[in-house]
């Protein structure tokens, strides 16, 4: 009821839920037309989208006149055709916190490196954008460039260049960075919806600079900060709440169109209407020749 949903707004989290996992396209058709629903909104990233899709073409396989539209909604903002995605911008301003809180802890010990682990699979949008927000960061590692930790200029020998000089650093890492680094020869073990479980880049990384230091009898005090689903549970601030009515908005005028199989974007301004299949079975990812990378690397070290 109208009453029911008055104050969703200013929660944090999901009202309807969420579930990992593969349902068969033509029992979800058959469930709508059950019900007799006759437009579907999908909210979700690529995963949601392409089963969006799925059920989209199962109801024209059927033959039923139902509209599937969705709104783009990941923190990880790697969502192709939409310059960001419902969630993003919250999820950096938290994040942004956690860093400051790291960066104090940082400084209050000699040597103090404190490392944080942030969302973000195959895209480093969380990452970067969490770091150029805070202006303390030193090393950001995304999924979009190797790590390379051993070597002259490997990441363990420019921190050591770093606390020689300053005797503090904060270090950021996205989930999905440097998995190379700790592949198993064993078979990856996968989610209910077919995703690898990615290794833990953050113990890792902690554990490598430990070592490092200690065998350089170099006294070093790591603080490792792994905020989790913590970024992605805060309700949405004003920026995103904003956006998500524009997003609802549009969603509503497509699908009374009768328009079907397509999402939401946001492109140059203006909100566009972009097909499922465009956005499906592959990531936007982070330029690293773009501004906004080659911006980032001018505040590091």
């Amino acid at each position: 009821t109208p009453e029911s949903v008055d104050a969703i707004q200013h929660l944090g989290g999901t009202i309807l839920g969420s579930s990992r996992g593969h349902q068969e396209p033509a029992e979800m058709v058959a469930t709508l037309r059950r019900h007799k629903i006759r437009l579907l909104f999908v909210i979700g990233g690529d995963g949601t989208f392409a089963g969006a899709h799925a059920i989209s073409q199962e109801c024209e396989r059927q033959g039923q006149k139902i509209s599937i539209i969705g709104i783009p909604k990941t923190i990880d903002n790697d969502i192709y055709f939409t310059e960001t995605t419902f969630g993003y911008v919250t999820a950096v301003e938290e994040a942004r916190k956690v860093l400051g809180h790291a960066h104090v802890e940082a400084r209050a010990s000699w040597n103090g490196v404190s490392l944080v682990k942030l969302m973000g699979r195959d895209s480093g949008f969380i990452a970067a954008g969490a770091t150029i927000a805070s202006g303390d960061v030193n090393f950001c590692l995304i999924p979009e460039l190797p790590i390379v930790p051993d070597g002259p200029d490997g990441l363990l020998a420019r921190l050591e260049r770093r606390l020689d000089r300053k005797h503090h650093a904060l270090v950021v890492v996205a989930e999905g960075a440097g998995q190379k680094l700790i592949a198993s020869s064993e078979p990856a073990d996968k989610d209910a919806s077919g995703n690898v479980v990615y290794e833990n880049i953050g113990t890792y990384l902690k554990g490598r600079i430990k070592d490092y230091f200690s065998r350089k009898d170099k006294p070093v005090s790591v603080r490792y900060f792994d905020p989790s689903y913590e970024i992605r549970s805060c309700p949405a601030n004003a920026s995103d709440s904003a956006y998500c009515l524009l997003l609802g908005q549009n969603a509503v005028h497509a699908g009374m169109a009768g328009k079907t199989d397509m999402f939401v974007g946001y492109w140059n301004q203006h909100h566009i209407h972009v097909p499922l299949a465009a956005a499906i079975n592959r990531r936007k990812r982070l330029d690293t020749r773009g501004q906004l990378w080659q911006t980032i690397l001018t505040t590091l070290e």
